[in-house]
């Protein structure tokens, strides 16, 4: 327990550093760059048929679209729009799990660099628009999850994906959606001035975000039982993998920056 809080706290003041200390783009671009190449070798070894070579080579890969993705905005958007394609199709995978693995074979290396670049360059462009608005973003992936872990573990009966994740309930999940609703409509009473049809338009991203998340997780834990191990990785003690620490953003972040970019072309500024 104590090696898992010492990561936690160096995770977070990195995170914090990169976002708060400076404006300067550079410190979180170098970042996002890390976190995507350790993401993307750690997903190549969840894959089939899986060899060292192929996990150096994805790393590599998964470097080079980072950079390009940060770097072209508009490459970002297309990796962005990929991605919630695949987030719709990966609801129909962990519903029908394990009668159905259809998914799991080569196409998920693609699949994989575009979810990793999706979230990426999301975190970062939200990150671009306000550190605080990325604040928030993790505030919504984190109280979805600890809503869904505390009434999960006192109330929950039925169960959300047995298959996937056994631990995870309908009554964790509706814990954690309650919690989110509380924090959104918090930073909508507090922190902004729009008219009502921009509260309702914020509110549904937000919650679409929530959903985002939920969704995230249980796709990774979804491949790491098909692949047949725990965690993504062992990089950060306590904790696994880096994908094992973003697997809610990688549904999450896509959806918030996308929302973000649309609001904005309708006139809503946050």
């Amino acid at each position: 327990m104590f090696e898992r809080i010492k990561t936690a706290l160096v995770l977070v003041a990195i995170v914090l550093i990169c976002m708060f200390a400076t404006t300067s783009h550079y410190p979180m671009y170098g970042l996002m760059v890390l976190a995507g190449t350790i993401a993307g070798y750690e997903w190549s070894k969840l894959m089939p048929q899986n060899q060292s070579v192929h996990a150096y080579l994805n790393a590599g890969l998964m470097c080079v679209v980072t950079v390009i993705a940060l770097y072209y905005s508009d490459v970002s958007l297309l990796f962005w729009a990929a991605s919630i394609l695949v987030w719709g199709f990966s609801v129909f995978w962990t519903k029908n799990f394990p009668e159905y693995d259809g998914w799991y074979n080569k196409a998920l290396y693609l699949i994989g660099v575009v979810l990793i670049a999706a979230a990426v360059t999301a975190i970062f462009s939200v990150w671009s628009v306000s550190p605080w608005w990325l604040m928030y973003l993790f505030v919504l992936v984190w109280g979805a999850d600890s809503g869904a872990y505390f009434v999960g573990r006192k109330f929950g009966r039925r169960k959300m994906a047995p298959s996937v994740s056994p631990n995870k309930s309908i009554e964790g999940l509706f814990g954690g959606l309650i919690l989110t609703s509380l924090i959104i409509v918090g930073v909508q009473s507090y922190y902004l001035h729009l008219t009502l049809i921009q509260h309702v338009l914020f509110f549904v991203l937000s919650f679409i975000t929530v959903l985002g998340s939920v969704q995230g997780d249980l796709f990774e834990s979804m491949i790491k039982r098909r692949a047949g191990v725990k965690d993504s990785g062992s990089i950060l003690p306590g904790h696994g993998g880096v994908l094992d620490r973003i697997d809610s953003l990688l549904a999450a972040a896509p959806i918030f920056a996308t929302g973000i970019y649309l609001l904005k072309l309708i006139g809503v500024d946050l």
